[in-house]
């Protein structure tokens, strides 16, 4: 979406000065100098600051500061007059892990907490103690001294719920504004005459992939095509083999071929059992004109609307996500209805144009906030 929104404005005329930083300078940095930058980075105040004099930005909008930009960006741009606007990705600024997902199960034990202890103790950034002390380190941190309150003009929350969780742990629903993801270019609608369901995303536990594996046990008859990698692929692979599965997995295709994909299916299969930020996947399948079976938790119970773009099942039980693809399977009549009302979906709410009209008015919101604070 940084790459999409970075596009989008400058197709539209806007000057765009990105500033990035990539993960993989963290190898070049000694455990401590790596948490003193999640914490706080000296660098980042320096970089933007010279940026901000160079170029003097109406608006500086960040997609993500973690681990190496460090909230001391926010900072750096509100002392040199810049309106800060965040888009809210993921959960991290609540949850060590960012995703509300533990043990295989939603979790909230850290989210309104002073001190996200629970996230140390269970080590629920990348399984380490040592590295959740640090990013809930960061959280006490910022929260402490009033960056999440004082140092961003405009949150953007991409659904409704995920605005409501952030609200419910303390932060100010006035700085709110929900702007879902677009998709951009435009693939065109698909005719679903692949005779397959397809499954695109990261291979990891709350993604449901073991729930979609013991569905597709129910759906001997039913092809699936899964695209993606990640930390379950072999043990994915090995049981697909081991119950001889009508199923092919494909491991990581480029986005042309997920998209030629897309316009095949007869339906998306999104069986998450976190409650996710805002998925391309589903957006993508909408432009498609691809109904979408997702589990009824979070923003997919918002995003997909039951008998109308898709059909929702119950988080994690497969019999239930097999009874839902079985009723499509059935009822091409309802897959092609179904399939219809996502296209009018897509085109109403998730175009690169109502995009770009609803950043404007986001940027807009976030500059009279900077009259105000000057005032």
């Amino acid at each position: 979406m940084f790459r999409a929104e970075v596009e989008l404005l400058r197709q539209n005329r806007h000057e765009v000065i990105e500033y990035t930083n990539h993960n993989d300078a963290l190898s070049d940095l000694s455990r401590v100098q790596a948490a003193a930058r999640t914490i706080w980075s000296r660098k980042s105040v320096q970089d933007l600051s010279q940026l901000i004099r160079r170029h003097t930005p109406d608006i500086a909008h960040f997609h993500n500061v973690f681990p190496l930009i460090s909230p001391s960006a926010y900072h750096a741009c509100r002392r040199l007059g810049v309106p800060v606007v965040q888009t809210l990705h993921n959960f991290r600024l609540l949850c060590p892990s960012a995703t509300l997902f533990r043990d295989g199960h939603v979790c909230h034990d850290c989210v309104g907490r002073a001190v996200p202890w629970p996230g140390i103790v269970h080590g629920c950034y990348r399984g380490s103690r040592a590295q959740s002390a640090v990013v809930a380190g960061m959280l006490v941190l910022h929260r402490g001294i009033g960056t999440w309150r004082n140092q961003i003009d405009v949150y953007i929350a991409l659904s409704q719920y995920a605005m409501d969780t952030f609200v419910r742990a303390g932060f100010p629903a006035a700085k709110f504004v929900i702007k879902p993801n677009f998709v951009s270019p435009d693939p065109g609608r698909g005719d679903g005459s692949g005779g397959y369901a397809l499954f695109v995303g990261r291979l990891t536990p709350e993604k449901g992939v073991r729930t979609l594996l013991l569905a597709w046990e129910r759906l001997g008859h039913i092809p699936l095509k899964i695209v993606g990698d990640g930390p379950l692929l072999r043990e994915t692979v090995a049981r697909v083999q081991e119950r001889r599965l009508k199923v092919e997995v494909l491991g990581v295709r480029p986005h042309a071929q997920v998209i030629g994909l897309m316009t095949g299916a007869y339906c998306l299969v999104f069986p998450s059992e976190w409650y996710e930020g805002f998925p391309m996947a589903i957006l993508e399948a909408y432009a498609c004109g691809v109904p979408v079976v997702a589990s009824r938790l979070g923003t997919m119970a918002e995003v997909v609307h039951d008998n109308r773009t898709g059909l929702l099942f119950a988080a994690a039980k497969p019999e239930d996500l097999a009874s839902q693809v079985e009723e499509l399977w059935r009822r091409p009549d309802l897959r092609r209805q179904l399939g219809g009302l996502a296209r009018e979906e897509f085109e109403s709410r998730y175009t690169d144009r109502s995009n770009h009209e609803a950043l404007m008015r986001i940027y807009h919101q976030a500059r009279e906030c900077k009259a105000a604070w000057k005032a």
